[in-house]
C-alpha cells in the first residue's frame, strides 16, 4: 500500500440544499405586496361602485315606486330556508291616500323630530348610545330616512360596514328625495307584519279598511307596532299607544 495514499471516503456526500438567494427575496414581497394591493383596489372599486348604484336608485326613487325592499327578499329567503309558507302583501299607494292621523302617528312614534333634521337626530343618536330610557322603551336613534335606507338596501343585518354605508347615503336620500317622498317611501314599504308591508295593506289586514280611512285611534295603535312588526299586535298595544296619542296631541295634530 502506497503511503501518500489517503483513505476512501465511507459515507458518500451529501446532497447540497441550494439556499435561494437573498435578491430572490425582496422580489417575492413586492409581488405579494403587489398582489394585495391589487385586490385591495378591486374591493374598493366594487364597494364605490355598489355605493354608486344605491344613491342613483334613491334619485330613481323620486319618480319610481319601488316593486321591492332588502327586507321582503330577506324574509322571502328565510321562509324558504325555514320551510314555513310566506305570503307578501304589499300595495303602494299615494301619501294622499294615507290618513293625516297614521302620518302623524308614525312620526310620534319613530321620529318626532323629522321635519327638524336633516337625515341624522343627533340628540336621539346621543340618548341611545348612553342607553336612555323612556317610558319603559329604549330609545332608538333612527330616523325615518335612516330606516328607509336599511329598509331598501339592507334588510335588517347589522354591522359596522353596513351602518357606514347607510351614514353615507342617508344625506343622498334627503336631498334627492325630500321629506314629503320620504314619508311616503316609509309609509309604503316598512314591514308591519308577517308579509305585511305598508300602511294600506296593514290597514287591511289589522282593522278591515283603507289607510285613507283608518281612524286616529287605530292609526296609534298601528304605530306602536313599528319596533317589532313581527312580534306585536296593534290591539295588544293600549299602553304605547295611548302614549303615542298624547305625543300626537303635544305637537298639535
Amino acid at each position: 500500500m502506497l503511503k501518500n495514499s489517503k483513505p476512501r471516503d465511507r459515507h458518500p456526500p451529501r446532497a447540497r440544499t441550494v439556499v435561494p438567494k437573498r435578491a430572490e427575496w425582496p422580489a417575492k414581497k413586492k409581488r405579494r405586496r403587489g398582489f394585495l394591493s391589487s385586490l385591495l383596489r378591486g374591493l374598493v372599486a366594487a364597494l364605490v361602485l355598489l355605493w354608486s348604484l344605491a344613491a342613483l336608485l334613491l334619485v330613481a326613487l323620486r319618480w319610481i315606486d319601488p316593486p321591492t325592499t332588502a327586507v321582503q327578499i330577506e324574509r322571502r329567503i328565510e321562509s324558504s330556508i325555514d320551510h314555513t309558507p310566506y305570503h307578501k302583501r304589499y300595495q303602494f299607494v299615494p301619501l294622499a291616500q294615507i290618513s293625516p292621523d297614521l302620518q302623524h302617528a308614525v312620526i310620534a312614534a319613530e321620529d318626532a323630530r323629522f321635519y327638524q333634521h336633516h337625515g341624522f337626530d343627533w340628540h336621539a343618536i346621543e340618548l341611545a348610545a348612553e342607553d336612555d330610557i323612556e317610558d319603559g322603551r329604549l330609545r332608538g336613534g333612527s330616523t325615518l330616512t335612516q330606516q328607509l335606507v336599511k329598509n331598501l338596501f339592507f334588510g335588517t343585518s347589522r354591522s359596522f360596514l353596513r351602518k357606514g354605508a347607510e351614514f353615507t347615503l342617508v344625506p343622498v336620500a334627503e336631498w334627492a328625495l325630500g321629506k314629503r317622498r320620504i314619508l311616503e317611501l316609509y309609509l309604503n314599504v316598512v314591514e308591519w307584519g308577517r308579509g305585511i308591508y305598508g300602511a294600506e295593506e296593514a290597514c287591511r289586514a289589522y282593522d278591515r279598511t283603507s289607510a285613507r280611512h283608518v281612524s286616529r285611534e287605530q292609526a296609534a295603535a298601528l304605530a306602536a307596532v313599528l319596533p317589532a312588526p313581527r312580534r306585536r299586535r296593534p290591539e295588544r298595544m293600549v299602553r304605547y299607544s295611548a302614549i303615542i296619542l298624547e305625543r300626537m296631541r303635544q305637537m298639535n295634530w
